[in-house]
């Protein structure tokens, strides 16, 4: 036998979930805190080249979203020292990484084609137009495109995407040829920043121009089961988004999963999510619903972003209490069966408070009255001090969240919108830069 040391392999007993997350998110800590209270230990993926803070003390599997392949055989090389028993994703990018993964480890997970598709608008768009689901007129352009030509072959109203940012950063309403030519030119200075380019993504070369959509947005949260949609929960946004920007604010569960427009959506984002080719694993949807019926905008491969989550507590007849939609995930990701998890009866939703200007945040008052709005759960200010703020659409964040409960949507919609009037943020504006005439 050799006398070189042996890899620590892990008893088979311990449960191990690899999740994979950009530095920036939100919801690691979440996720952490999840773990903690399952005894499953959580080993990181993320594109930070140090130790994550996390409760464990483990350092981060360090990977590059734009390298993927390399990436994957360093998750493939931990995964055979401390073995994994399943995968997750945070964000978009780190989405179509984990499918990667889970499919070299050998663990159950979206296809890597159905999260790279979910992830660019274009790809989504093809696949959804292949399977004779609803989708708008669209087409895609080069960023560098001449704006009459474009404006030549669109029928307006329209609406101009990146093809693979989140968020709706980027997203941009147009009316006219006029506001084709600033909008196209707003989003090639947005897709330069060092920040986009940093991804070194080639779908950052395109752009996508489709019809405007009327109707009413909503947004589903489940879990798919080997091709099989769980509805978790299903959001109304009571804010038109008729543009020019599409700034997400209000966030509120529908009352009844069973009404017609809510067995339209399910249906919908079923068919649509088979169609990009997602399988299994957590899916968050984007609808319109209007008289052309649902037209599904996106099925993401990945749960709700930032701490939205929070959101939603699910209960089963088997529980004495409620979990978060973190450990609903991790139980999935582990092979548990999920389907007696309900979302809890009352009524919930989440604010993400929009940012009002551009400038530098200073502060903010009135956060213990609106703490003490009736309904209210929790108020989370997630911008610092002395932050550059960027509205949309080159903005890719809020000034924080307010979570709220109540016996029914309207007195959810009622408690988030009073508890934001009680709050005042202060924002100084950039001051200009001088040039100096010093020879």
């Amino acid at each position: 036998m050799s006398g070189l040391p042996q890899p620590f392999l892990a008893p088979v007993s311990i449960r191990r979930v690899l999740l994979v997350a950009t530095t920036t998110g939100y919801q690691t800590r979440a996720f952490g805190d999840a773990a903690e209270r399952m005894n499953v230990e959580l080993v990181f993926a993320t594109d930070r080249c140090g130790v994550l803070d996390d409760p464990w003390r483990d350092s981060a599997i360090p990977v590059r979203f734009h390298q993927a392949a390399q990436s994957v055989e360093r998750i493939v090389a931990a995964g055979e020292v401390r073995a994994f028993s399943g995968v997750i994703a945070v964000g978009d990018r780190p989405a179509t990484l984990a499918a990667q993964a889970a499919e070299a480890l050998g663990l159950a997970g979206h296809p890597s084609d159905g999260a790279e598709a979910a992830r660019n608008k274009l790809l989504t768009r093809q696949r959804l137009r292949q399977a004779a689901l609803p989708v708008p007129n669209f087409t895609a352009a080069s960023v560098s495109s001449d704006p009459s030509t474009l404006a030549a072959q669109t029928t307006f109203p329209a609406v101009l995407k990146p093809i693979a940012l989140s968020g709706s950063r980027g997203v941009m309403r147009v009316d006219d040829a006029g506001q084709l030519e600033a909008a196209l030119e707003r989003l090639r200075r947005l897709l330069a920043k060092p920040d986009v380019r940093v991804q070194r993504d080639p779908a950052h070369e395109l752009v996508l121009l489709e019809s405007f959509i009327a109707g009413h947005e909503f947004a589903l949260e489940g879990l798919m089961t080997d091709g099989r949609l769980q509805t978790l929960a299903i959001f109304d946004k009571p804010d038109p988004l008729d543009g020019p920007f599409f700034e997400e604010t209000i966030y509120v569960t529908l009352a009844d999963l069973e009404s017609g427009v809510a067995q339209q959506i399910r249906a919908a984002v079923a068919a649509a999510a088979v169609a990009i080719g997602l399988r299994h694993g957590p899916v968050h949807a984007e609808c319109r619903v209007g008289e052309g019926g649902v037209f599904v905008l996106e099925v993401a491969a990945r749960p709700i972003g930032g701490i939205c989550a929070r959101a939603l507590r699910f209960t089963s007849p088997a529980s004495t209490s409620a979990i978060s939609l973190e450990e609903l995930l991790l139980r999935h990701a582990l092979g548990e069966d999920t389907a007696s998890w309900r979302r809890e009866r009352v009524a919930s939703g989440v604010m993400m408070i929009p940012i009002p200007r551009r400038g530098y945040y200073r502060t903010v008052a009135g956060s213990d009255e609106a703490r003490r709005v009736t309904g209210v759960d929790d108020l989370v200010i997630t911008a610092k001090p002395d932050q550059l703020l960027l509205p949309l659409p080159e903005g890719a964040s809020y000034l924080g969240f307010i979570f709220a409960r109540a016996s029914t949507p309207g007195e959810v919609e009622h408690a988030l919108r009073t508890a934001h009037s009680r709050l005042s943020f202060t924002v100084d504006p950039e001051l200009p830069v001088l040039q100096s005439t010093d020879g």
